[in-house]
């Protein structure tokens, strides 16, 4: 064989196929004890340089499972894991699993009201946090919390401590240098340390467990109310895992290596990141965090043949100076989820980084992947198409009032149904009754198939501007505006109109350097949309307003309109 060239085989799909064609039922820890078996010597976590092979981490699951179990943990109690990007993410995940309990997923960067909710509604008894007070504060702030029932369910917090895992320089720099972040135990709690739980023999006790148990409550965001915690259960997640597998749909003779900047904690990490990458024993590179310049260090120090991300990550990294575009032709597998990708920001990052990227489309109650656009050329990729369906799913439209299934071409509401969807929403059969339909997933969001089966999302129905009886897409007009160069991102709600009911509002940020104003910007969109569909007012801000995974928040938009027209109103009611 050449130097160089690297041989691509077949994907042995013995392991994740049964006898009868369907995805095999699995517990999550199955892959990791076949990387462990496997490639015990292969790099499992990277850490801002520092790395732990595939045999180490396996070796601290076991420990730390048994650590936990010493401690309390045990079949179907729910552990916290309010954590960034760490190994200590990759260990607690897996041996909180391979106790048989639950991991309850919690982003760090929640308010202290929003942590509490968490605990309280999932019933955690044990929860993860790194010694940094400025996450730690907010859990041991939660400890006494009670339910509504009036249960405190919260009995131990496992600190773990960040300069045991940083490499050398910084982890000398975190104990000496920045005592002032570290985490303050309070009097009263009851604290577990990793490194105590880490010292107990690798000989977890064997519990039994069955691929229909439910392996991670993965919350909502909360977009209609309280978030919801959807149960995924072990089958669930290593289905989606396999179906990103039979998508890949082929193995090379190299380890894969993933570019880990998405956070653990969001859903589409959680499978494509943490479980594919164990599936297939890849390395996963983490990062705690976004940061350009430590992504761009990263990213030429371990070159990634796999990236995932939402789409301003690939509108950041398309948009940069052209010194500093990185070179990421060795990527062979990139998929950006979590948010509609517009398509200038695709054509964008693949002209500028040498790489293609897949649209692909879910939700946390799919654990999350139902639809993808095909990887290595091997079918087209249709623009501002979310693909054809995953291996082993089925996409349904139907009529958001009837439910009756649509024909072909229809836009209607987008349903699935497949091995990986949610078993349900965690105390919340109602809820669950309501999102499901003939024991299809219902996703709120509006679409439709083309002759091929690529789906096409219009919007949310939640979302939907009604202009005088007319339903406006908000996504239609973000397209138009994102066709301008100046334009770095677009947002569209709809806002109180007297005479229509709602109009369209179009908040714009622009590239560095570039300048618009509404007038310019509204006989562009002329040309691209109709009457009904034109703004009728503009805002240009510096940044939109982003979720803490980096997607565009139009919440906070509608929020702070509503707050503008109450206001006005208050005023007016003053006046009079």
């Amino acid at each position: 064989m050449d130097a160089g060239v690297v041989a691509s085989h077949p994907l042995d799909t013995s392991r994740i196929i049964d006898a009868e064609g369907n995805l095999r039922p699995r517990l999550l820890t199955e892959a990791l004890d076949h990387a462990v078996a496997t490639w015990p010597d292969r790099v499992c976590v990277d850490f801002l340089g520092r790395e732990w092979t595939y045999g180490q981490i396996g070796e601290l699951v076991d420990r730390v499972a048994t650590g936990l179990q010493a401690a309390g943990l045990g079949k179907g109690d729910r552990f916290g894991l309010c954590l960034p990007n760490t190994p200590y993410s990759v260990v607690l995940y897996f041996a909180v699993l391979r106790a048989g309990a639950t991991v309850v997923n919690l982003n760090p960067l929640y308010t202290h009201d929003e942590v509490e909710f968490l605990i309280t509604d999932s019933g955690a008894k044990m929860i993860a946090v790194p010694d940094l007070e400025v996450i730690h504060g907010k859990v041991a702030a939660a400890w006494g919390a009670q339910d509504e029932a009036g249960k405190v369910w919260l009995e131990k917090v496992v600190l773990c401590p960040m300069a045991d895992v940083l490499p050398l320089a910084q982890s000398l720099g975190f104990r000496f240098l920045k005592r002032k972040d570290h985490a303050r135990r309070l009097p009263g709690v009851a604290y577990l340390d990793f490194p105590a739980l880490a010292a107990h023999p690798a000989s977890p006790a064997v519990v039994e467990q069955h691929p229909d148990d439910v392996a991670v409550l993965q919350y909502t965001g909360g977009t209609t109310g309280r978030p919801k915690g959807a149960m995924l259960t072990h089958a669930n997640l290593a289905a989606n895992s396999a179906q990103m597998m039979l998508h890949v749909g082929e193995t090379r003779d190299m380890q894969e290596r993933t570019l880990g900047v998405l956070p653990l904690f969001h859903v589409f990490a959680l499978t494509c990141v943490l479980n594919f990458g164990v599936d297939t024993a890849a390395e996963l590179v983490l990062l705690p965090r976004f940061d350009m310049d430590e992504v761009l260090k990263t990213i030429k120090r371990k070159p990634p043949t796999q990236v995932f991300g939402v789409p301003t990550i690939y509108n950041a990294l398309g948009s940069l100076p052209d010194d500093r575009v990185p070179d990421l032709s060795a990527v062979r597998t990139s998929i950006s989820g979590g948010a509609p990708l517009p398509l200038e920001v695709r054509h964008q990052y693949e002209k500028r980084t040498h790489s293609p990227v897949a649209e692909g489309y879910g939700l946390t109650e799919a654990s999350p992947i139902i639809t993808s656009n095909p990887l290595l050329g091997r079918a087209p990729v249709k623009d501002n198409s979310a693909g054809p369906a995953f291996p082993h799913t089925v996409i349904e439209i139907r009529d958001p009032e009837t439910g009756k299934i649509l024909p072909q071409g229809e836009r209607g509401e987008i349903c699935a149904r497949g091995p990986q969807v949610m078993k349900g929403y965690w105390n919340r059969p109602q809820a669950t009754a309501d999102t499901m339909i003939d024991g299809a997933l219902k996703t709120g969001d509006i679409g439709y198939l083309d002759k091929d089966g690529y789906l096409f999302i219009v919007d949310r129905i939640k979302d939907l501007i009604l202009c005088s009886g007319y339903n406006v897409y908000p996504r239609v007009i973000e397209d138009a505006a994102y066709e301008h160069p100046a334009v770095k991102e677009a947002v569209a709600i709809g806002i109180p109109d007297p005479y229509r009911g709602e109009a369209p509002k179009l908040f714009v940020a622009l590239h560095p350097g570039e300048e618009l104003d509404a007038g310019t910007l509204n006989a562009f969109l002329k040309m691209r949309l109709n009457p009904i569909e034109m703004p009728d007012a503009y805002e240009f801000r510096d940044e939109l307003p982003k979720t803490l995974v980096g997607k565009l928040e139009k919440k906070v938009l509608v929020a702070e309109e509503r707050a503008k027209a109450a206001a006005a109103a208050a005023a007016t009611q003053k006046a009079e």
